[in-house]
């Protein structure tokens, strides 16, 4: 990590006895205590110093699309690479992956709209997040087709561009997301913990408005978003027919944390569910799975840097 450390945003919703957020990150264990620190984020505001990258800048500019303005960074050298955050993630909450990654690649990092230095928007469905995706790609002059890597919703977004856009990508790494899950993984039973955790989640992002951390979404956007992420991942298995390119799999073992009471167990065996029915039908698709929770890309950046590192 770079820069002065700060302490971390933290959420205050328990699901499944794991403080989480289905289709975003999740910042605090089942104990209540944090387990990792963010730094500077190289983001104008960010509280940090510029991430050197592999030539020791970082490049900053803005897309204008669709009403709001999106936040780009790019960085690093080698070959071309796209980092897409996911629900509720911002660049300066993956500034430690992005830094790692800049080692071997030229990385673009970004910010959806209504996080971190994006923009407010009057809407937050898939379909806009995927539009600010598709606006920040149609910006990039790239000197070939790059690595694009999708955390979270921002990998459903990745497979969701990617199937649409063959020739634009050159092969997907999808972390923890994009999961063909076989059942829904929200059922009435867990309506009222994931209201009450959407709740909370943007009560406690008000601590962080004006800040490169920031999400403006509302509980009420938070809520619906994790709804609609259920009805795409049940028809995300078409989304991957389409696709011929390599894919790499970076998932979390415990997905909802690793108690072995209360709805965790049912979401962890649904999410390896998932992904063993993607690996059925295309089981040239690389998987690995790290002994961690849907933090994944904060308490193991190294690991995952290495893994996509070593994927050619």
């Amino acid at each position: 990590m770079v820069g002065m450390t700060k302490r971390r945003r933290n959420s205050t919703s328990e699901v499944s006895g794991q403080r989480t957020s289905y289709g975003a990150r999740a910042v605090i264990d089942g104990a209540g205590q944090g387990t990792h620190d963010r730094a500077g984020t190289g983001m104008p505001g960010g509280g940090g110093e510029g991430i050197e990258s592999g030539d020791g800048t970082v490049r900053h500019f803005t897309v204008d699309h669709d009403g709001v303005t999106i936040p780009v960074s790019r960085g690093g050298r080698g070959r071309p690479l796209v980092l897409c955050p996911g629900l509720n993630s911002t660049q300066a909450d993956l500034h430690e992956l992005t830094a790692l990654l800049r080692r071997d690649h030229d990385v673009v990092s970004f910010d959806l709209r209504g996080h971190g230095l994006a923009s407010a928007a009057d809407r937050y469905s898939f379909a806009a997040f995927l539009s600010d995706l598709v606006a920040v790609m149609a910006e990039l002059e790239l000197p070939s087709p790059p690595v694009l890597v999708g955390y979270s919703l921002g990998a459903d977004l990745a497979v969701h561009y990617t199937s649409e856009r063959p020739g634009d990508i050159a092969e997907l790494v999808l972390i923890d997301g994009a999961n063909p899950l076989p059942e829904p993984f929200i059922t009435d039973t867990d309506l009222t913990v994931f209201r009450d955790m959407a709740e909370d989640l943007a009560t406690e992002a008000e601590q962080s408005k004006g800040t490169a951390r920031q999400v403006l979404l509302t509980a009420q956007d938070i809520h619906d978003l994790n709804l609609e992420m259920d009805v795409v991942r049940s028809a995300i298995l078409d989304r991957y027919r389409k696709i011929d390119h390599p894919i790499s799999m970076i998932m979390s073992a415990s997905l909802a944390g690793d108690r072995t009471e209360g709805r965790a167990p049912r979401h962890n065996r649904l999410w390896r569910a998932g992904i063993a029915r993607l690996v059925d039908e295309r089981p040239q698709i690389s998987t690995s799975w790290l002994g961690a929770d849907h933090r994944l890309v904060f308490t193991h950046a190294p690991e995952i840097a290495e893994i996509i590192r070593t994927t050619r």
